[in-house]
């Protein structure tokens, strides 16, 4: 009895602690639509200076989701948060959030980046009609590294979305967009 109540009180402590973590890298106000806009500009280009490929890949997609800046923080459990700005011809066409849990083997925190560009109507039609897209579960997303962007053409286009995770500081053990769920914001 004594030990389980230990074991319980060391994990509720953990999941104290990783929450704290987490909130404390949240942002305290959430920006402003023109805020995200102009860091979601910011950020766009400067994806395509560190990856040409991506800026020839946004001249084939039906649309862009630019989340400029994700916060993930945790300690066994763990968490990302991030808003993001909707881009079709050029032209702003909604916010999101993207939002992940996560628990196991994890201690730190980070920051980074994301762009995906959805490549089909089929994918933009899912991310505009869903309550929420989880990635991994409709529309297929691959996650795009230099050696995927080096074989990358208009001719291996394929997939229903790409996604390039830039900008990343910090120290977490890894890095994943698996799990995450994009969902609409008013902004």
């Amino acid at each position: 009895m004594i030990r389980t109540r230990r074991t319980f009180v060391s994990h509720l402590s953990i999941a104290a602690a990783s929450l704290a973590l987490l909130g404390g890298a949240l942002p305290a106000a959430a920006a402003t639509a023109e805020d995200l806009d102009a860091d979601a500009a910011q950020a766009l280009q400067s994806l395509y200076k560190s990856n040409p490929g991506a800026e020839a890949l946004s001249k084939k997609s039906r649309a862009i989701l630019v989340f400029p800046k994700i916060v993930k923080a945790g300690l066994v459990f763990g968490g990302s948060y991030g808003e993001g700005v909707l881009t079709k011809g050029g032209k702003n066409a909604g916010y999101y959030n993207s939002v992940s849990a996560s628990w196991g083997w994890q201690a730190g925190a980070e920051s980074y980046g994301y762009v995906v560009f959805l490549m089909n109507d089929k994918a933009v039609k899912y991310l505009e009609q869903s309550k929420g897209w989880e990635f991994g579960a409709g529309p297929s997303v691959v996650v795009v590294n230099e050696g995927v962007a080096k074989n990358l053409s208009t001719t291996t286009l394929k997939d229903d979305a790409y996604a390039f995770i830039f900008d990343q500081q910090g120290l977490m053990a890894s890095l994943s967009i698996q799990g995450t769920k994009i969902s609409r914001i008013k902004r």
